[in-house]
């Protein structure tokens, strides 16, 4: 890139010129060597939605957790930046451009060192990967697998940063039994909003730990985590049952959960259409003979189906098929409608990789996203079922919907992950996640077409939080500090005493839209 051009740009890059001798607001060359800055790259602005595209002034690329260190540190001791901020970037498979920096800084995260290093555990200790936190998950099972091990608690899709779901949660179908990715970290390395550079644990900086997991990157940015790991089975029985009843859907989503000896793994769907039915994985087509009627009586009817999985080690004392059998006898339901695969390891995790490239060789990948998570309470998921099938139209919607339990003692109270409250209510130690995961395909959905499904989404979600049903938004972008108040309730006193005391300036990951950069002078 040729210099003048480069120190010609408005006042921010001369902090982005960073070491540079006519730029001298940092220590010396000398001391910490050039950062690797870019004005903007093709992604620094795009994310998973495509819906929100905020551009950077630049994109610092980093070869080490120092020179983010370096930036952070620069930033809080200058008063000549008050306005800049900072969005680290791993995957970018946000929704709502929550890791991008309108005007300020993003650090792609993709940059840093991807070394796994992995430890087999002995008797007396647990076996655990140090992964950077730009590396993907796919990377880290790849790596542990050659070992014989694999992490305990995963996402769906697997090209995800490691830094990235950690700082949201991370849930998957072994939740329910592992707890999400958050609940499966033995230590961090994090730069804070400060430039500190903390390693941390449950037991040592816990308070920025706990911080940091589920904590959207405002308080730090993971550039370390150590994974636990378990080991990995060789193959995978995969079981799908349908349903025509909700009540009956929900009752056995919960039975299996509460059999965590016996089961693995358990997630479900609403099966809308021929589409939705025959989209939400590529295992399973040709064993299908499930013909759901969708017209009948005088009204359009939906059906649901479980999916379920038990792994298979492979070893005597194990008859995978007879527990998978004893499973299906306990279960309600539509008589002979039950489905099952048996499929390795790997390729069951990475399941969704197959369906991308489907969607990719149709042009469907790379479109607008408008998704909604939510967290319902059981209490209320009976109620959200139908306001949601209120607001979308089952006939053409495009993409799954998602809907499992998962069980609230699971989830490390100490974290900044938002989940419904109980109500101090035996049942409610269960709560469902719902994912929309709609499309829209520009060619049949243009610009007017999406700004409708976010505003139904919109409703639903307004409608969902209320007191009546209680749900909590995941992964979300909300409108103002004042939704976000809403959101954390009774947690928000704590979350904006973390901010006050590892990013005070506001500096981190302005696209989540929760505090204001503030002035150094006003800290």
């Amino acid at each position: 890139m040729d210099f003048a051009l480069f120190c010609s740009r408005v006042d921010i890059l001369l902090l982005l010129i960073a070491l540079c001798s006519p730029c001298k607001f940092i220590q010396s060359p000398m001391d910490f060597g050039p950062l690797n800055f870019h004005q903007t790259t093709n992604t620094s602005s795009l994310d998973f939605g495509r819906i929100v595209f905020d551009s950077p002034t630049a994109v610092l690329r980093p070869h080490s957790p120092r020179e983010i260190s370096l930036l952070l540190s620069s930033l809080s001791a200058s008063s000549s930046f008050n306005k800049v901020t900072v969005a680290a970037r791993g995957a970018g498979h946000s929704i709502h451009g929550q890791a991008q920096a309108l005007d300020g800084i993003v650090i792609e995260m993709d940059s840093l060192p991807s070394a796994i290093s992995i430890h087999r555990g002995g008797e007396s200790g647990s076996s655990y990967a140090d992964v950077g936190g730009g590396a993907l998950w796919i990377e880290l099972l790849r790596e542990s697998l050659k070992f014989g091990l694999a992490p305990r608690s995963w996402t769906d899709y697997l090209y995800l940063s490691v830094g990235g779901t950690l700082s949201n949660g991370g849930i998957s179908g072994q939740t329910f039994k592992h707890g999400p990715q958050i609940s499966n970290v033995l230590q961090l390395d994090v730069v804070t909003g400060k430039g500190e550079q903390v390693t941390c644990s449950s037991t040592e900086s816990s308070e920025l730990f706990f911080a940091a997991l589920g904590g959207l990157g405002q308080f730090g940015i993971i550039t370390r985590a150590r994974i636990l790991l378990q080991d990995a089975p060789q193959k995978v029985k995969w079981v799908r049952a349908f349903y025509d009843d909700f009540e009956t859907f929900t009752e056995d989503q919960e039975l299996l959960v509460s059999m965590p000896d016996a089961v693995d793994y358990v997630e479900g769907f609403i099966v809308l259409n021929e589409h939705s039915l025959h989209s939400s994985s590529v295992a399973f087509p040709s064993h299908l003979r499930f013909t759901p009627e969708f017209h009948g009586k005088g009204r359009y009817r939906v059906y649901y189906c479980i999916e379920f999985a038990i792994h298979d080690h492979q070893v005597e004392s194990t008859d995978v098929e007879r527990v998978a059998t004893q499973l299906l006898r306990k279960m309600s339901h539509i008589p002979s409608h039950f489905y099952s695969v048996e499929v390795s390891y790997f390729d069951f995790l990475n399941r969704v990789r197959m369906e991308e490239a489907i969607l990719r060789s149709r042009a469907l990948w790379e479109v607008p996203h408008p998704w909604l998570n939510m967290f319902v309470p059981k209490s209320g998921i009976g109620e959200f079922k139908d306001l949601l099938l209120d607001n979308i139209s089952p006939t053409d919607f495009g993409g799954l919907v998602l809907i499992y339990p998962l069980l609230r003692d699971k989830w490390d109270a100490n974290s900044s992950a938002v989940l419904p409250d109980g109500g101090g209510r035996a049942e409610e130690q269960v709560m469902y996640i719902v994912g929309v995961l709609r499309s829209a395909n520009p060619a049949t959905c243009a610009a007017q077409c999406l700004q409708d499904l976010l505003r139904r989404h919109r409703r639903v979600a307004q409608a969902a939080t209320a007191p009546r049903i209680g749900a909590k938004q995941y992964l979300a972008r909300h409108p103002s500090q004042g939704h976000w108040q809403d959101h954390f309730g009774r947690h928000w006193d704590r979350f904006v005493a973390r901010k006050a005391q590892f990013d005070p300036l506001g500096i981190l990951a302005p696209g989540q839209g929760i505090f204001p950069r503030t002035h150094a002078s006003s800290s």
